[in-house]
Order: C-alpha cells, then sequence, then structure tokens
C-alpha cells in the first residue's frame, strides 16, 4: 500500500495562531476541492450504485459496514431510506464497529477485530443475494476490511468507500471507490474532507439505486413516510400539483392512503 494520504501532515500549520474567520476560511479552501476528487470517481461510483441497484432489485439487502465516523455515515445514510423513499428498515441496514452504543460514545479498540464484522454480518444472516459496503477513509481498518474478505470467501459482493489509493479494503471489494481528497486540514481528521466525500459517494449510491427502483416519480418523494407536518405539507402540494385539487381534499386524501403515490394511484382509477 502506499502511504496513507489521509495521514499526511495538513497543507496548513500554527492553526491555533489564526484567527477564527481564517480558520473558517481555509477550512471552506480544502472542502472546495472534495467535490472534484468525488467526480474522479464517478466511473467507479457508477458502478457501485449499479451493483447496489441489481441486488436490491433480485430481493437483496444492502449493509454499510464501518467504524467511528464512517459507519455513523453509513447508519445515516441507512436510516434515512425509509423516511424519504417508504422501504422497509431492512432494506438497508448500517453496521459499525462496537455496536449502537458507538453511534454516540467511542468502543476502544472495536475497530481492531478483523472477525468483529463478519459476527455482525452474520447476525443479520448475510447472504450471497446481498451486498456489502465497506467505509473506511484509511481503508486499513480491521474490522472493515476483514468483513469485507470474508464476504468475498463466502461469495458475497463487497465494495468500499475509501480516501487512500490502492488500501487493503479495495483489494477486498469487488466495486471500489478512493475518493483522494488529500491531507486533512487537522492532521488525521478523516472526519473532515474525507468524511465529506464519504458523504456525497453514499448520496449519490443510495438516492441512484431508490430511484431506479421507481421510488422517485418525476422527481418527488412520493413513497416517502408522513412522520411529521413538514413532510405532510409537502405530500398536499404534490397532491395538489399533480390532481388539480384543493388543499383540503388533497390533505383528506393524502392522509387516507397514506402516500402520495398511494393516493394518486388510487384516486386515478376512479
Amino acid at each position: 500500500m502506499s502511504s496513507r494520504i489521509t495521514e499526511k501532515s495538513s497543507n496548513y500549520d500554527d492553526l491555533e495562531k489564526m484567527e477564527v474567520g481564517e480558520l473558517i476560511e481555509n477550512i471552506n479552501k480544502e472542502d472546495k476541492t472534495v467535490a472534484v476528487s468525488v467526480e474522479k470517481e464517478l466511473p467507479a461510483i457508477t458502478k457501485l450504485a449499479q451493483a447496489v441497484f441489481e441486488k436490491l432489485n433480485s430481493g437483496g439487502r444492502l449493509f454499510y459496514i464501518g467504524a467511528g465516523t464512517s459507519g455513523r455515515l453509513g447508519i445515516v445514510d441507512a436510516s434515512e431510506c425509509p423516511p424519504t423513499y417508504g422501504v422497509e428498515h431492512d432494506l438497508v441496514i448500517g453496521l459499525i464497529a462496537g455496536g449502537d452504543s458507538a453511534i454516540r460514545k467511542a468502543v476502544e479498540f472495536a475497530e481492531d477485530d478483523p472477525l468483529g464484522g463478519w459476527h455482525d454480518l452474520q447476525k443479520e444472516n448475510i447472504s450471497e443475494k446481498d451486498i456489502v459496503i465497506g467505509l473506511a477513509a484509511s481503508g486499513t481498518t480491521p474490522y472493515v476490511v476483514g468483513a469485507l474478505e470474508l464476504c468475498q470467501k463466502n461469495n458475497i459482493t463487497t465494495g468500499c468507500i475509501t480516501c487512500n489509493p490502492n488500501a487493503p479494503i479495495s483489494k477486498v471489494s469487488d466495486f471500489p471507490v478512493e475518493v483522494v481528497v488529500g491531507p486533512e486540514f487537522v492532521t488525521g481528521s478523516t472526519r473532515m474532507k474525507s468524511g465529506t466525500a464519504q458523504k456525497l459517494v453514499l448520496n449519490m449510491v443510495s438516492s441512484a439505486a431508490m430511484i431506479k427502483l421507481g421510488r422517485v416519480k418525476g422527481n418527488k418523494m412520493v413513497d416517502m413516510q408522513l412522520s411529521n407536518n413538514k413532510l405532510v405539507d409537502r405530500g398536499v402540494k404534490m397532491l395538489m400539483n399533480e390532481l388539480n385539487i384543493s388543499e383540503e381534499k388533497a390533505k383528506e386524501y393524502l392522509l387516507n392512503y397514506g402516500s402520495v403515490r398511494s393516493a394518486i394511484s388510487e384516486l386515478k382509477k376512479k
């Protein structure tokens, strides 16, 4: 493996001597480079997203597995799929080293167990129908690398999102994505540019897969769960525009049928 770019010394020094405005400006300057780095990996991201769609479309599940910031980002993406797209909670699953308690508080050395990730996947009855994406900015996390290695040995499709080139995690990934964002503003703090890059890629992969699964109509989230007033209001507006009906009628239909898609489908039958 080449030297870990994510651990290289920051391009900036004497951070503590900078004024707050200067810190903010320089962090923003670094953040601007992230989307450009992601753009270079679009072909690889496309292959990964296509693989995810095909697995989900064939009745499989998507697993994200990571540690620390990477693990938390996977859990965020997984947890947002049901309310956004109306899919079952067990379609996209996020796993983190140390278990759910590690979402809020780091669990010491949990990421160093090379068998821990595989054990966690086995608890979910992982099978060849599923796809597992390993998330590790460094690309070396034993919990993640070990899990993907055993997935491959068991004919389970794997992918990864990392920020180091030629990392160990890429060697055990069928669909590797390597977004090289360079040294972090605070040396080694991969929750910064690396975390932003992983979040951007996760957005692309899950959104593309859900759209291709038919969970979006036009550009609208027609299967979103009506879990708060904001989403109800959004659904009402969608129905008003689609069916050319009053706000009162739209709300009545939405709450009666439970989703924008169901309301449109039922009302067009009449």
